[in-house]
């Protein structure tokens, strides 16, 4: 319970400070949105974070905005523009691992499915004596 109580402080405490001292730069696809402020006393950078339409998950931000949270650009990602998605990137997915969704291969101690028998061309390594 006491978790719960400190993480909807933590998200009031968020919507705040963007309230105040937040200016709007942008959304994603997914409904995320993208700001910035002053930068932090002794920081050149600016500040930048970004508000997540539903859970907080990290994986849920696309590669573009990733960058220019990281600093790694100070473009804007307009996604309207095409500069940033080219026709044969695929979506953006979210990261699935320990999720019933994240990939099981075959023969995973997780997964049901029988591992595919050895085909032979596999010889174990002797250490020489």
């Amino acid at each position: 319970m006491l978790k719960s109580i400190f993480g909807i402080l933590s998200t009031i405490q968020i919507n705040i400070f963007t309230f105040f001292r937040g200016k709007k730069v942008g959304e994603d696809p997914y409904g995320n949105v993208y700001y910035s402020g002053k930068p932090r006393a002794g920081s050149k950078h600016e500040r930048r974070w970004v508000i997540y339409k539903d859970e907080a998950e990290a994986s849920l931000v696309p590669p573009e905005w990733h960058g220019w949270l990281h600093y790694q650009t100070d473009v804007f990602p307009d996604i309207k523009d095409g500069l940033f998605r080219k026709k044969w990137q695929k979506p953006h997915q979210a990261n699935l691992t320990g999720t019933q969704g994240a990939y099981v291969p075959k023969g995973h101690a997780s997964g049901a499915k029988e591992r595919a028998s050895a085909t032979g061309d596999y010889e174990a390594w002797t250490p020489p004596k």
